[in-house]
């Protein structure tokens, strides 16, 4: 929950917006919503300080005013230690930052933001503040830096009261995420509609803001004579678009878990990318007009996005990470993921058959993000593989991070010599780094004269009117239509388990296959003496003996692919050959991911023929959360087709007494499987590897004399007073197949 959600209000001056008055220089009012809130601290107050700093002597006046919904006297204080940590350019003397500074605090104010009448206040204020001055107002700039859900209303309540009396514009901007899906972003798209203009909303993606996404387009228009003849099927072998990251997602498990990486990274910062990469030239690189429509364009090319066309990964520690901050139990199991690679193709002439990845991770090897143009290479070398023609043909727009640090575009000398732009200079003293298979020597390598941060650089494009860097309301939609089939065809897929950083080593490499995308470790028969060590890299689905018996090793989604798998043959030949399929479910939460599969993928089992019994059974009611059985129900019987009288639950619970001997549960019990077995003989049997090491109840140290011919019996661990009704070793060891699960 939000408890406060803190209000910005700033006021800027527009160089260059919708009509010749905004272009005017006058007084400027800001307003940010969430004005305390984590991104403001971090980002925005830094930003709008650096526009006020180049904006000193434009002829701009400013007010900030930063609000929200936490009373005057506890906020000024949070928002005064903000306002003190803003840092002034590097090439500012120090002298000149100090009297910056204390200027920009002396137009800084909080004011509560709550109710209407709060806003209405606020109005009054500003107007008053023109009156006194004697200031033209050039326009009225809000920031939304709140949750989504909140942006209908802050925006009725600007639109009725805050609204500049004058000719000035006003101009709102708006946080990511624009919605969950396709449907909730149309409703958000006419919630805002009945208060705002189209051209007054500035949807944010600091993407956008990073300077060499922003020089995509130029570069493509400076280096246009190099690049028409090979930017085409014939010369680019693929696309690579990829924003890696080390850290988990500690501390935004509530936001994370309902959108994943999908949400996240790839419909939005890597899909605007793509479009950049793709679109057709505009012949007017400032017409907002031109470059909306180039980029629909390329999205509605795009061909659909399947369930086939992507893979999916979930770093090892995240599902504690939810239920330690969800407040879930040890059974709870996301399938949020934290990794996915993306294959996707653009049905036009220029891009026939070329693939796009767009791939994005947590808790990957390394930070670093690009877009790799990678074209083909006709030359083999026989003996000197060494030799620059040999070398990768590609161009890098380099986002940070990684081994350079800084962000550049990089050409491999093999291509051509591009041509140096306005405001960027290359690099020509190179150290000892590798980009992508290639020394930083082999490639011309241009970088931004002068850094800029990536809102800072929104933020002046806001001022300027300018709305190229913002995502239009058809490009939202658009983007949303591409992207919600697939997230619906992978909402119940199991995502592979990666251990993070370097010990993922290459299970998250990809294969293409046509118009679709696996993972590359697919199953490997290997002999047993093949399977030691402990590197990632061989840890792949591999089958070997057990004591003589089949064992199968793998992460954990794809042994339980491999499980579903052998149970669903098992239940198929059992019904064809005996008309009946008999299967005994141990309990805990080992077999979670089994019931999630069935459920969700295994839509051809005959579950009309099959009849589900316990292993074992705590002593607990049935309609409990501990209850064995509860679980299966809950989490496979009650979402799949089979008979009630199909289903026998363990009577651990008989006149009103919970495993009570002289009750005869047990014997009950037992009574049903031979009466409705054949010969008291399962034909699948799944038991559980827990973490106190016992199986099915049959806690170490057992002794099966003890049991004797038993099918059924109450058993008691010897370590903690826990007892159950489990299924003996000798009905167990009658069963026609075994299946031990071990997870964890």
């Amino acid at each position: 929950m939000f408890a406060t959600v803190f209000l910005l209000l700033v006021t800027l001056c527009a160089q260059g917006g919708y009509g010749e008055e905004a272009q005017k220089p006058g007084h400027v009012t800001v307003v940010i919503v969430g004005g305390t809130g984590d991104l403001a601290k971090k980002y925005l107050w830094n930003g709008f300080f650096q526009l006020y700093v180049s904006q000193v002597s434009s002829g701009n006046t400013f007010s900030f005013y930063g609000g929200g919904l936490s009373p005057t006297d506890t906020a000024i204080p949070v928002l005064f230690e903000i306002l003190k940590a803003v840092s002034c350019p590097k090439d500012l003397p120090e002298e000149r930052c100090a009297v910056l500074k204390e200027q920009f605090l002396r137009l800084s104010q909080y004011r509560q933001l709550k109710t209407l009448e709060d806003y209405q206040d606020l109005a009054k204020y500003i107007e008053k503040q023109l009156q006194e001055e004697g200031m033209t107002e050039a326009g009225r700039l809000f920031y939304l830096s709140v949750p989504a859900f909140a942006y209908a209303d802050i925006a009725d309540k600007i639109n009725s009261s805050c609204r500049p009396t004058s000719r000035a514009w006003l101009r709102v901007v708006l946080e990511k995420p624009f919605g969950h899906d396709l449907f909730s972003a149309e409703v958000l798209t006419a919630q805002l509609g009945n208060s705002l203009k189209d051209e007054e909303m500035y949807r944010i993606d600091h993407y956008l803001g990073k300077q060499v996404v922003a020089q995509i387009l130029p570069f493509r228009a400076e280096n246009k004579n190099f690049l028409d003849p090979i930017w085409n099927k014939h010369h680019i072998e693929r696309v690579e678009i990829v924003l890696k990251e080390t850290l988990d997602v500690k501390g935004r498990i509530p936001f994370y878990d309902q959108y994943g990486v999908i949400r996240d990274v790839l419909q939005n910062h890597l899909t605007e990318v793509m479009t950049l990469l793709t679109m057709r030239l505009p012949k007017n690189l400032s017409s907002h007009e031109e470059v909306m429509n180039n980029k629909l364009r390329v999205i509605s090319s795009l061909l659909p996005l399947g369930k086939n066309q992507a893979v999916i990964g979930q770093y090892q520690a995240y599902n504690a990470e939810v239920q330690q901050e969800l407040n879930k139990t040890k059974d709870h199991i996301t399938f949020t993921p934290t990794f996915a690679a993306v294959l996707a193709r653009i049905a036009e002439t220029q891009y026939e058959g070329v693939p796009i990845f767009l791939i994005s991770g947590k808790m990957l090897d390394e930070r670093v993000g690009y877009a790799r143009v990678l074209f083909k290479n006709d030359i083999v070398c026989l003996q000197n593989s060494n030799s620059i023609h040999c070398k990768p043909k590609q161009i890098i727009y380099y986002f940070g991070h990684g081994s350079l640090k800084y962000p550049a575009i990089l050409v491999s000398k093999t291509l051509f010599k591009p041509v140096l732009m306005n405001g960027w200079k290359e690099v020509t003293e190179h150290t000892d780094v590798n980009v992508l298979g290639l020394a930083i020597s082999d490639y011309y390598v241009q970088t931004p004269s002068k850094e800029r941060e990536a809102y800072a650089e929104l933020i002046s494009h806001i001022l300027a009117g300018h709305k190229n860097s913002f995502i239009s309301t058809e490009n939202l939609l658009a983007s949303w239509g591409l992207w919600t089939p697939l997230l619906s065809s992978l909402s119940n897929a199991f995502p592979r388990i990666y251990p993070g950083g370097s010990d993922n080593g290459d299970m998250l490499d990809v294969l293409v296959k046509g118009n679709d995308i696996t993972y590359n470790s697919e199953v490997v028969i290997i002999s047993p003496d093949q399977m030691g060590g402990t590197s990632t890299s061989g840890f792949k689905v591999v089958r070997g003996k057990f004591r003589d018996d089949e064992m199968v090793s793998a992460w954990a989604e794809e042994l339980v692919e491999e499980l579903a798998k052998d149970l669903q043959d098992a239940a198929e030949a059992a019904v064809s050959k005996s008309g009946v399929f008999h299967v005994a479910f141990s309990g805990g939460s080992t077999p979670l991911a089994l019931f999630h599969r069935l459920a969700l993928h295994h839509f051809t089992f005959p579950w009309r023929d099959t009849h589900v019994w316990m292993v074992d059974e705590r002593c607990v009611p049935l309609t409990e959360l501990d209850s064995n059985f509860y679980t299966v129900y809950s989490q496979l019987l009650h979402h799949v087709k089979i008979p009630y009288f199909n289903i026998h639950p363990m009577p651990v619970h008989l006149n009103h007494r919970l495993c009570v001997e002289e009750d005869g549960g047990a014997q009950f019990y037992e009574k049903e499987v031979s009466r409705l077995i054949n010969g008291s003989v399962f034909h699948y049997i799944l038991l559980g590897v827990g973490y106190d090491s016992h199986t099915a109840s049959l806690f170490p140290g057992t002794k099966e004399d003890e049991l004797g011919d038993k099918l059924v019996a109450f058993t008691e661990s010897p370590d903690k007073p826990h007892q159950r009704m489990s299924l003996t070793f000798s009905a167990i060891n009658r069963a026609q197949r075994v299946a031990l699960l071990v997870i964890g």
